[in-house]
């Protein structure tokens, strides 16, 4: 796990000297990736450049230093991530002819001989793991951009004033001469409905973010014309998968896929722990973080390191349920209790570590492991990716439930029952519920009635699947109207219902999600506060052999009666009991309503003021002012809007601060 940045500069006029001065000084930015080591590369003819910061997990000695150059000296590379079977790889090299002497254990000096051997893409196809890099062909004078295929890893890239900037996070390409920086509205706009800039944007014009299991390759003939790229080439997408899945559902019955499912997990729990460092694993105590956990315990000789915070404040605590999944399986279990203090304390990083508006607000207790978890080890693994392929987010329930009342009742009908439901504040429909609540049973309730009969109102008048499913993951609902010069691309809902027609309704939200919210919002959020702190994370579930199984299982093994994850927990339930486990799914998130309305109230106001965000140009005042008055008056549990336009407001007075 490191950190990677380089350029094309082809009239420079700086010498060998000033390129590596410069990609050095880029490098530099990415010190919180890769504090260990760092190293650099120029080409001075060409005007291109190489820098790499590391965090050493595979071969501690020098002899894994990057960038590095491939046996044959052909090669060039500049890597982030890890090759889980690299060491299979390796086997597999000898078995066919590979005799050149080895320098060291690294994955890197296996992915060079990999390449050098078999190209680019057949050692890709090999490549089992978590990756983004560089790689420079000597021979055919030309750069490769890669990225893996679930997109974990981060790779951003784009012409500015004539240079050809790319790297693992903005801030290193933020620092080259030639950087404009100017803001993307249109960026900004899918910003506040998502909570995240989605790929293949980036909030500066002319910088993208290389997709998921892509790869990008440019010709670097010295001065040739700046501007010019080639459109990305997959070499893998999670749509494939899925077509293939249902194109060869898996023939067994329950117990059957269980056993596979097992294997599966097993095997890519076993490649993840693979590392030279001290290793450990986050635990929410819930089904996918315990799934890996009790999987990592069972292949361990000694106790698992397991790591977990906990909050004071009803309702977001997790801890005691990892307390007793740690005490059951046997970990060396460490818990930190937050103080909200501790947690606002934070706050201020957030721009600098997420380089462009991050509003997802499990970002702070994120970022709170993750440095409770470096203070005794180096590579923690996690349990992201679980929701996506085994329908385990609220919204899959939402989605199929409303759309299944909804399609029955004529749209002018929903819209007259959405306008009456929104008659009433949210603070008054919290009010009637919690007179309600003693008479429900404690399966039926549920929290924050007043913003979910609100949000289903909005849901309700949805003309398509493809529509509610927009309308469950959008915040803002018409941002283009609250950014000055704003604008959306149109979205893809007509693919989408064919999706649904085709799959059903989950599976196209399944398969959405792992192309959008997963590298978008999961693994952003994951991989930049815990490389913030200079650790390493690993997600057992999206190894892409994994995933394939998954499509190839039916609907009904994933969601059904109102329980998802149903074959992870048949898996689960092995190691553990079901009574530990069944309890309602909990986010892993913060008060953040409270704290607007109290310890953060000055801060958001400052942030908010109306001549602020006149003067800045960016977002009208006036709907941002209107919904911060309702949120304090307590009519509206605004938080997560709110946040957004915070966050954006935030990384903007801070974003020549690196």
């Amino acid at each position: 796990m490191c950190g990677f940045t380089g350029f094309l500069w082809p009239r420079h006029v700086l010498g060998a000297g000033g390129l590596a001065a410069t990609v050095e000084r880029m490098a530099q930015r990415l010190a919180h990736r890769g504090p260990d080591d760092a190293g650099s590369w120029v080409d001075e003819q060409l005007g291109l450049a190489l820098g790499h910061r590391r965090l050493a997990i595979l071969e501690l000695s020098p002899a894994g230093r990057q960038p590095m150059a491939s046996a044959c000296a052909r090669f060039v590379l500049a890597y982030n991530g890890e090759i889980y079977n690299h060491l299979e790889m390796r086997a597999e090299l000898a078995a066919v002819g590979w005799n050149s002497a080895w320098r060291g254990h690294s994955d890197t000096e296996t992915l060079l001989a990999a390449i050098s051997h078999w190209g680019l893409q057949d050692a890709l196809a090999r490549a089992v793991g978590m990756f983004a890099f560089a790689l420079w062909d000597r021979e055919q004078r030309r750069l490769h951009l890669v990225r893996d295929r679930l997109g974990e890893k981060p790779l951003y890239y784009g012409w500015q004033g004539g240079a050809f900037l790319f790297g693992s996070e903005l801030k290193a390409l933020a620092a080259h001469p030639a950087w404009v920086g100017d803001v993307d509205r249109e960026a900004l706009s899918l910003f506040l409905r998502h909570n995240q800039v989605p790929g293949p944007f980036s909030i500066y014009q002319g910088i993208a973010k290389l997709p998921p299991g892509c790869l990008l390759s440019l010709d670097c003939e010295a001065g040739g014309p700046p501007g010019r790229l080639p459109a990305p080439l997959a070499y893998w997408t999670a749509q494939a998968a899925a077509e293939n899945g249902h194109a060869q559902p898996f023939a067994g019955d329950k117990s059957e896929a269980a056993d596979e499912l097992e294997r599966l997990l097993r095997r890519s729990v076993r490649g993840q722990m693979l590392a030279d460092v001290p290793l450990g694993a986050f635990l929410s105590g819930g089904i996918d973080s315990s799934t890996v956990v009790a999987l990592m315990q069972a292949q361990s000789e000694r106790p698992v390191r397991t790591y977990t915070i906990g909050f004071h404040e009803p309702g977001y605590d997790e801890a005691e349920h990892a307390r007793a999944v740690a005490k059951r399986l046997g970990t060396e279990h460490t818990e930190w209790y937050v103080t909200a203090r501790e947690a606002m304390d934070v706050i201020p990083a957030l721009p600098r570590v997420y380089d462009e508006p991050f509003s997802d607000s499990s970002q702070i207790p994120t970022l709170l492991i993750s440095r409770l978890t470096r203070a005794q080890v180096t590579v923690a693994l996690s349990g992201d990716g679980g929701d996506e392929l085994f329908g385990g987010y609220e919204r899959y329930f939402w989605g199929l439930s409303l759309w299944s009342r909804c399609a029955a009742i004529p749209r002018f009908a929903r819209l007259g029952l959405g306008h009456a439901a929104k008659a009433f504040p949210q603070s008054s429909w919290d009010r009637a519920y919690a007179l309600m609540e003693p008479l429900l049973p404690k399966s039926k309730r549920f929290a924050r009635p007043g913003y979910k009969i609100h949000r289903a109102a909005d849901l309700a008048l949805a003309a398509s699947p493809a529509q509610l499913y927009r309308e469950l993951i959008s915040h803002w609902k018409d941002p283009a109207s609250l950014v000055l010069g704003g604008r959306e691309p149109a979205p893809a809902l007509a693919a989408l219902d064919e999706a649904a027609r085709r799959w059903g309704m989950a599976d196209m939200m399944m398969l959405q999600d792992t192309q959008g919210y997963l590298p978008d919002d999961i693994l952003v959020k994951v991989d930049r506060a815990a490389m913030s702190a200079g650790l390493e994370t690993r997600a057992p579930f999206l190894d892409h052999r994994l995933l394939e199984f998954a499509w190839r299982l039916p609907l009904s093994m994933k969601l059904g009666g109102g329980v998802g994850k149903r074959i992870l927990r048949q898996v689960l339930y092995r190691h553990l009991p079901q009574e530990l486990m069944e309890r309602p799914k909990m986010g892993f998130g913060v008060p953040l309503g409270a704290w607007l309305r109290g310890p953060l109230r000055d801060w958001a106001e400052h942030l908010l003021d109306p001549v602020r965000l006149a003067q800045q140009g960016y977002l009208r005042p006036e709907p941002i002012r209107a919904l911060w008055t309702a949120h304090l008056r307590g009519q509206a549990e605004a938080h997560y809007y709110l946040w957004d336009v915070l966050m954006f407001q935030a990384w903007l007075e801070n974003r020549h601060a690196n």
